[in-house]
């Protein structure tokens, strides 16, 4: 199966003929059609709300278009909270869903009126502290043990740092309801890049059943399901997308037939981020360098520091080079960055087209967890951002750091004057 890029080499050529590489480009038109299927595919459930993932993406411009598309977002720090805001997300359109968690985050999460997914039992007293208990509160569910989708194992829940026992949950609806909330909602989050159309299902279930007997044993009243996020997206040619379609489909059956006969009235919300605009980025950089000892290597003008996924977990992200995507992949190749690292390694034995210096290479879907992720080691600068339009026409979204922008929080101003001073005699 053939993985084209969304844009084509000639867009390519424009687009970095104004904005140099390397670059993260977004394609407008594929995140707002992705962002209606989930809306369609949910529609059976009055009230449902797909509330983006802020991590997978934090640009304001991204979250603008996705909130014109009805979504909400998922926040996980201050930060996020603030740039919520600034898009204009307010009240129940945010989920703060953060853990260990400062002070100054569950104040502010509380004054902007999010919903709080409380992370830990003994959190209670401390955004009782903090902020004051809500009316209306989430809370996270580990179920420990092994997560088993048909004969898979997806992982171990008991391993990971987030949420609360079964026991844990309800004793905390017991505090919280002498705290004086009204109604609850219930999240969990476990797995990652799952295209398994079992996954949301399985968490649905999981959700609905301790929803049902919360409510039972001791009269908790539930106003959402948060499935979360963990639907994943096919990196490789040969993988399958996740149909979400019929998995929103096997969610309203298992909601039929356990949350119906309760009399609740509960709402799904998700919080994809990968899903929603993964495949809809990707890290536009030039061939720079080529090395033959004992391999061929490709050095770009990009580095880990613009996507750090490969470096970190070894993650595939497809690659093409502009304009020889029909050409013959009889070359094998290293594709690195010029990070002082090893592991800055885009792709190892990848067969390719013959590259030649000054081409443009197309490492895809990286909507997600892509320039978000970036970072500054080795004195490395973050990437411009710029946004491919349902028009054809592109715009700049974030504009390249430059050394400047590294050295401004040195608090040192005689350094930092030398620095500028260098700065401007480089053009920098």
């Amino acid at each position: 199966m053939q993985k084209l890029p969304f844009c084509s080499a000639e867009k390519l050529r424009e687009i970095a003929s104004v904005y140099p590489t390397p670059f993260h480009l977004y394609d407008e038109k594929g995140i707002r059609e992705t962002a209606r299927r989930v809306q369609a595919a949910f529609s059976w459930n009055h009230g449902f709300r797909e509330h983006f993932a802020v991590k997978a993406n934090p640009n304001p411009y991204i979250l603008s278009i996705l909130k014109s598309e009805g979504c909400g977002v998922d926040c996980a720090s201050i930060t996020e909270l603030m740039l919520a805001k600034a898009v204009g997300f307010e009240g129940e359109d945010i989920m703060f869903s953060s853990n260990m968690t400062p002070a100054e985050d569950y104040i502010y999460a509380r004054k902007l009126g999010a919903t709080i997914n409380l992370d830990d039992i003994t959190h209670i007293e401390f955004l009782k502290r903090n902020g004051g208990i809500p009316e209306k509160i989430c809370l996270r569910y580990n179920p420990g043990g092994e997560l088993h989708i048909g004969n898979t194992c997806m992982g171990h829940p008991w391993d990971a740092k987030y949420g609360m026992t079964r026991p844990q949950i309800f004793q905390a609806i017991r505090i919280l309801q002498n705290e004086g909330v009204k109604q609850f909602g219930l999240h969990t989050l476990l797995a990652s890049n799952s295209t398994d159309s079992a996954y949301y299902p399985t968490i649905a279930r999981m959700l609905f059943k301790l929803a049902a007997e919360a409510h039972e044993m001791i009269g908790a009243d539930f106003f959402m399901i948060n499935l979360s996020g963990g639907v994943g997206i096919p990196y490789r040619p040969q993988q399958s997308p996740a149909n979400i379609e019929e998995i929103a489909d096997d969610v309203r059956r298992l909601y039929e037939q356990m949350i119906e006969p309760t009399g609740m009235k509960i709402h799904i919300a998700s919080e994809l981020g990968r899903y929603m605009t993964g495949p809809h980025g990707c890290l536009v950089a030039t061939a720079i360098h080529e090395k033959h000892i004992y391999k061929e290597y490709i050095g770009l003008d990009a580095c880990a520091a613009n996507l750090m996924r490969p470096a970190m977990y070894g993650a595939y992200h497809h690659i093409t080079i502009a304009g020889k995507e029909n050409q013959p992949n009889d070359h094998i190749y290293d594709i690195v960055g010029s990070l002082c690292e090893n592991n800055d390694k885009f792709a190892i034995d990848r067969p390719l087209p013959h590259i030649d210096i000054g081409d443009l290479v197309v490492i895809h879907d990286t909507g997600a967890h892509g320039h978000s992720m970036g970072y500054n080691y080795n004195g490395k600068l973050r990437s411009a951002e710029v946004l491919l339009q349902e028009d054809g026409s592109f715009s700049l979204i974030r504009r390249a750091e430059t050394p400047l922008d590294y050295f401004a929080t040195i608090d040192c101003t005689p350094y930092f004057a030398a620095i500028q001073k260098e700065t401007e005699a480089l053009e920098l």
